[in-house]
């Protein structure tokens, strides 16, 4: 019989052993965005539906995520707000221990030149003056799923098509599902190019949770208390 230390070392590898796998990180990772069924979960990180499933099976195994059946279609979402935030600490300790992993990442951001970014506190300050309005660039269902207090849906697709809609005397801050997100960047470039002052938000609502603050549901905009 296992004594109750090795115990408690064997359940936190499970943990380790979930998140082995790279597919089985981008999992978790697109589903902090919302729930998805396997298969779309599949599409969205380019892999097959029995890969999919298998990888899923893992991280319900190790109590990382949960099911539920709608008919024919199961769906799947993070077991707890915790494993987001596990996310978002295992990026932060890979940044700060793994110069491949910064290397990376300063890589994915040479490809957004010119696109300068705003921190969250300058963020809730501008908004709150009325400076700045803030959009949320995902799609829609990722919108209504959660995202942050005030924030405009205007999917990155919809944006050439929806300028009207933004006042230029307003600084626009795009967000989307992260600082590994680029549809933000690209979405400032567009409203550079369009006379718009933009920036972009590294946040999303992965971010935020993890931060304690508010994140939102729904599909119209929820303003933000002072």
């Amino acid at each position: 019989m296992a004594r109750p230390k090795e115990t408690l070392y064997e359940q936190l590898a499970r943990l380790g052993k979930a998140f082995s796998a790279p597919k089985r990180v981008e999992m978790l990772d697109a589903l902090a965005q919302g729930p998805r069924t396997v298969e779309r979960l599949a599409d969205a990180t380019s892999q097959t539906i029995a890969n999919a499933s298998q990888h899923l099976q893992v991280l319900r195994q190790a109590r990382l995520v949960e099911s539920e059946k709608h008919g024919l279609y199961v769906t799947y979402r993070l077991a707890s707000d915790a494993v987001g935030a596990l996310l978002v600490h295992l990026r932060e300790v890979g940044e700060s221990q793994l110069a491949e992993l910064r290397r990376a990442r300063k890589e994915l951001l040479s490809a957004a030149p010119g696109v300068e970014a705003i921190d969250r506190r300058t963020l809730l300050a501008r908004v709150r003056s009325g400076d700045a309005i803030l959009i949320d660039v995902r799609p829609r269902e990722e919108y209504v799923a959660g995202h942050l207090p005030g924030a405009l849906s205007v999917p990155a697709g919809e944006l050439a098509a929806r300028l009207e809609e933004l006042n230029k005397g307003q600084e626009v801050v795009a967000y989307c599902r992260g600082p590994y997100c680029m549809l933000s960047a690209d979405a400032v470039r567009t409203l550079s190019r369009r006379g718009f002052r933009a920036r972009r938000l590294e946040d999303g609502v992965l971010e935020w949770r993890a931060a304690g603050l508010k994140v939102v549901t729904g599909d119209k905009p929820v303003a933000r208390r002072s």
